[in-house]
């Protein structure tokens, strides 16, 4: 169960970090996300049956997430829709892409495909037997979150990447430095687009299908992940950002976990997931605004009428 867990949030903690880049730092809510972590699925099942290399198919899922956050970025620079509209009208004109691509087929099994998951199972089990099967997995997804995360650390201390942090909390700083933020946006939104199609392409591998269907409420399940990682660790560096990033989504795939496990004592069920999710966010986006027991009071306390009087 603990390897379910870290393998479910290490997969999904590519995708929050997708997010994170959007969201926290550019200032963009980006809805494409639910389209783009299917549409990486979809792509590498296209690729696999094509015989490509599984490697390579899931490069293609990540410019492919790409490429749908540069539409994104078109949408919202040049058509002048807002983001969140902008987001929408791709994350629903995907699901048409998703099924194209897949070829008018919702779902694609890989029981029959060779993918990289499955080949480092089969390698683990012949060598090393007294391990889990899933050992392997986890073990590839560790280093390839240090990578990615090490990468995105060492991004946000060049001068693009600080740029980009200061695109989302002075846009006016930006201009009058002669930066063009369209193209500076453009970059973050791309990449984190590219993070959600990287991540369904591996959840895709590990669930053994490929489905139209596995991008639905994403956005919102990375959100609460985010919001657990900065309830529990508050800092501006951003090494500690990125870690509590990765931190909330095994937090939050535990927490979903253990309310499918045991939720039937409270009378809970798979449906109640949703729900569950976003009282998650709720509760957290309060605790994060109560900072001291002074804002409580002034949270709670009641308008003043006209006058002065209560």
């Amino acid at each position: 169960m603990l390897e379910t867990v870290l393998i479910e949030g290490f997969i999904y903690g590519i995708m929050v970090l997708g997010v994170f880049v959007s969201y926290r730092t550019l200032n963009f809510c980006d809805m494409t996300v639910d389209g783009a972590f299917p549409m990486g699925g979809c792509i590498l099942a296209a690729c696999l049956q094509l015989g490509v290399p599984p490697f390579v198919a899931l490069l293609i899922a990540f410019v492919g997430g790409c490429f749908a956050g540069l539409c994104t970025t078109m949408l919202y620079t040049k058509l002048r829709i807002p983001d969140l509209l902008a987001g929408i009208l791709m994350m629903t004109m995907l699901y048409s892409v998703n099924l194209r691509i897949m070829n008018n087929r919702a779902n694609v099994s890989f029981l029959r495909i060779k993918t990289t998951f499955s080949g480092i199972t089969a390698f683990f089990e012949e060598k090393f037997l007294a391990l889990p099967s899933e050992f392997g997995i986890l073990l590839f997804l560790i280093v390839f979150i240090i990578l990615l995360k090490a990468l995105l650390d060492l991004f946000f201390h060049t001068d693009l990447g600080l740029t980009m942090g200061a695109l989302g909390a002075n846009e006016q700083m930006i201009v009058s430095q002669g930066v063009n933020p369209q193209v500076v946006r453009g970059i973050g939104i791309c990449f984190g687009d590219g993070l959600a199609a990287l991540a369904g392409a591996f959840a895709a591998m590990y669930n053994g299908f490929a489905d139209v269907g596995s991008g639905t409420g994403v956005i919102v399940s990375g959100l609460a992940s985010l919001m657990l990682g900065e309830f529990i660790i508050r800092s501006n560096k951003i090494g500690w950002q990125t870690l509590r990033v990765l931190i909330g989504s095994v937090i939050y795939r535990a927490l979903m976990l253990v309310a499918r496990k045991y939720g039937h004592f409270v009378n809970l069920t798979p449906n109640d997931l949703k729900l569950i999710t976003g009282i998650l966010i709720i509760i957290c986006l309060i605790v994060s605004n109560l900072k001291s027991g002074k804002d409580w009071k002034i949270h709670f306390k009641r308008p003043l009428k006209a006058g002065g009087s209560k």
